[in-house]
């Protein structure tokens, strides 16, 4: 109801209300007009709130077999994270603080008047907010004293929905800045991307580490401070978007509420900490890690290789918060930093994730183990050796990465084929069947291999910004520049009044190996209202070789004469691509299968409590 009445005082633009005042103003597009509910800080806490409320009500609601078994102790741990939430918008920060109406309001941020900006807060939101679930179904399982599998059970869709969400809605966040911040990058480390970024590095260890507890019933204790990081570092993303702590281009909120986040945050850690110590005996495992060879042992360093970078980058970001917070003086944390514990921790995780499949449970011989990746690396190692002829040795870490991916790539296309094999020889009529049939009798295996591959899109997209370029050149109208095979001619500037905007562009042909490619403007918009600029980039994309021109009009002068930097910025369309990958292997993940629901059903069965 109450998000209700906000989104009705946005329609309407009842000024009367100061947020509403604050985030909008008469002339800005209706649909900004609704997604200015979530454009400064206490909207978007009473977001969080409306999306928790309404998770949790569903995951209660689906999960009522275990009414006498986890919630009684699950729904009072939601209902005090709810409680916190409302609380802060109720008396800190709430957005229905009243005013004598002004005749207009201030409108809202410019960067954020883009479409992605429509859909890119609630699914990071609806990530924050859904790595509640687990966490309340596991504090309810420790605090009931059930230390079985049934809380992973009851809440592995909805891990696998935030973090789903999560994950579209970084790429989502990496599609935005591409285009509206105007730097010709996507991903700048910055610490509110970095806040989305560590909550989905901890739920992957998590979604990995479950699997051995359900099959081998080992690593209870780890699962149980998996999602408890998961669960503090989104309120600590929220805290890092939300309490004005730090400067970013994503912060758009200054206020009073980080003190009230920080001793949230401090509770929920202690909570946490003391509940799991408080059940060690419950949670320790007879079962042990029989050999280092095993796919127990290479989920294992997966995790410990996710939770290393995930710590790292929390340490990034929150050293320049605590150095001012004791010295006086902010230290900045820059993007080598990132970038070199990306390589130390990314690579060996692409590995790690062809080396993982190939292996036994239990217990693999070297020999056996040797065997499978005969095939992957013969054709990773032949693939690195082209690369290398064709001068990709320009960057070391971008040609491991490559030869890595390929090495990845082999083996999730080896165990599809040894699947589909496999089902063929059991009996199914043809091959499209028995491909169907492996899919279909174990999604979530094969969804995660798809997953695994736009992790691998992912990774050959990122690396390929090794190999970019980039220029800079003034030109007159009639002038030309050239770039990586393109011809960039300088027609003429192009003005004119938008609904809230005056937008300047640089009209451009662009053409290619001699061959037009099209006309493209690249510019600015000024905003009147909000007394802001803002860049207007032109990108033409060229699936066929993978690559995007990226043009920024960096400055336009009274002559007509402009400014123009100009990059060409290779792999990137993949890195969007494997957003629809990724988006497709989770969708199958997540889908249940007949054998898993047998096993549910055998799960769900009463079990006596364990005091």
């Amino acid at each position: 109801m109450a998000a209700l009445v906000l989104l009705n005082a946005f329609r309407t633009r009842d000024f009367s209300f100061s947020y509403v005042a604050d985030h909008s103003s008469r002339k800005l597009p209706f649909p900004y007009s609704f997604t200015a509910f979530w454009g400064g800080q206490e909207g978007s806490l009473l977001l969080w709130l409306l999306v928790l409320t309404g998770l949790g009500s569903a995951a209660v609601l689906l999960n009522r077999g275990l009414i006498r078994q986890l919630l009684p102790w699950t729904v009072p741990v939601l209902g005090g994270v709810a409680a916190f939430f409302a609380l802060v918008l109720t008396f800190v920060a709430s957005p229905f603080t009243r005013q004598i109406a002004p005749a207009d309001g201030s409108g809202l941020t410019p960067s954020l008047q883009n479409p992605y900006m429509m859909i890119h807060p609630p699914l990071l939101y609806l990530g924050y907010v859904g790595m509640t679930i687990p966490f309340a179904f596991a504090a309810g399982a420790l605090l009931s004293g059930r230390a079985d599998e049934r809380w992973i059970v009851a809440t592995r869709r909805w891990t696998l929905l935030a973090w789903t969400a999560l994950g579209i809605g970084i790429l989502l966040g990496a599609k935005w800045a591409y285009e509206e911040v105007g730097w010709g990058g996507y991903y700048g480390w910055d610490p509110v991307e970095n806040a989305a970024l560590m909550p989905w590095l901890a739920s992957t260890a998590f979604l990995h580490s479950v699997m051995v507890q359900e099959k081998k019933n080992m690593l209870r204790v780890w699962n149980a401070v998996l999602v408890s990081l998961a669960f503090c570092l989104s309120l600590f993303g929220t805290f890092l978007t939300r309490s004005g702590v730090l400067s970013s281009i994503h912060s758009f909120a200054q206020s009073s509420i980080g003190p009230w986040f920080l001793g949230f945050i401090v509770v929920a850690a202690a909570f946490s900490t003391a509940l799991i110590f408080w059940r060690l005996p419950l949670l320790r495992s007879r079962t042990r890690l029989e050999s280092l060879a095993s796919r127990e042992a290479a989920f294992l360093y997966n995790n410990l290789l996710l939770v290393a970078f995930a710590l790292t980058v929390l340490w990034g970001v929150a050293f320049p918060l605590l150095s001012e917070a004791v010295r006086g003086e902010r230290i900045t944390v820059g993007p080598p930093y990132f970038d070199f514990f990306l390589r130390v921790f990314g690579l060996p995780l692409l590995l790690l994730m062809g080396i993982g499949p190939l292996v036994a449970w239990r217990r693999s011989s070297l020999r056996a183990l040797g065997l499978s990746l005969v095939w992957p690396g013969v054709i990773a190692v032949v693939a690195g050796a082209a690369l290398l002829a064709l001068g990709a040795g320009s960057s070391i870490p971008g040609l491991v990465a490559y030869t890595f991916s390929v090495f990845v790539l082999a083996a999730i296309v080896l165990e599809f084929a040894r699947g589909t094999r496999a089902r063929k020889a059991l009996g199914e009529r043809t091959w499209l069947g028995a491909f169907s049939s492996l899919v279909g009798r174990n999604r979530r295996r094969y969804g995660g291999y798809v997953v695994h591959a736009a992790i691998v899109l992912l990774a050959i997209g990122v690396a390929g910004g090794a190999y970019g370029a980039t220029r800079v050149q003034h030109l007159k109208p009639g002038e030309s520049m050239t770039i990586r095979g393109y011809r960039l001619h300088y027609l003429d500037t192009v003005r004119r009044e938008g609904p809230n905007d005056v937008e300047e562009r640089a009209r451009l042909s662009v053409s290619h190996g001699g061959t037009r490619v099209g006309t493209i403007m690249a510019g600015k918009n000024e905003y009147p209202a909000e007394g802001q600029v803002s860049n207007e980039v032109a990108i033409h994309t060229d699936w066929l070789r993978a690559q995007d021109l990226f043009v920024i009009g960096d400055q336009f002068n009274k002559d007509g004469s402009v400014v123009l930097k100009v990059l060409v910025n290779p792999l990137v369309p993949l890195v969007w691509l494997s957003g629809l990958v990724f988006l497709f292997g989770s969708l199958i993940a997540m889908w249940p299968d007949a054998r898993e629901q047998r096993r549910l059903a055998r799960r769900g069965e009463p079990v006596p409590a364990t005091t």
